[in-house]
């Protein structure tokens, strides 16, 4: 039970950690243009890797539960994060309110890339 709660607790920490580098850095992030896109995908994918392969040995997740851990992180996170993608123009006041879509993929192409570690180190 512990380790749950402290894995849920890491997902929202995670999500915190995220809305405030996209709420200090976010227009370096939504930047007009096809490589800045790649760019940010590619950054996305590899963050989420770390992630995945990271967090639960960091949470000290025994070898057969390592990917649970990391679905209990990742929960929270993505409902925290379509909250924060549903009232984009809220949260990110200075941000195109449009990039709202870019953001919310982002999200998801970064959870699934954990999980994606999280299964190739399980």
């Amino acid at each position: 039970m512990k380790r749950a709660l402290v894995s849920i607790a890491s997902g929202i920490m995670v999500a915190i950690a995220v809305y405030a580098g996209f709420a200090f850095a976010g227009t370096q992030f939504f930047i007009d243009g096809r490589s800045p896109f790649q760019i940010n995908f590619i950054g996305g994918a590899a963050l989420g890797l770390i992630i995945g392969f990271a967090l639960p040995a960091l949470l000290g997740a025994p070898k057969g539960e390592r990917l649970a851990t990391l679905a209990l992180v990742l929960v929270p996170f993505l409902m925290i994060e379509a909250a924060i993608t549903s009232h984009f123009q809220v949260f990110y006041r200075d941000l195109n309110p449009v990039m709202d879509k870019v953001y919310g993929a982002l999200m998801l192409w970064g959870a699934a890339f954990a999980m994606i570690g999280g299964l190739i180190r399980r």
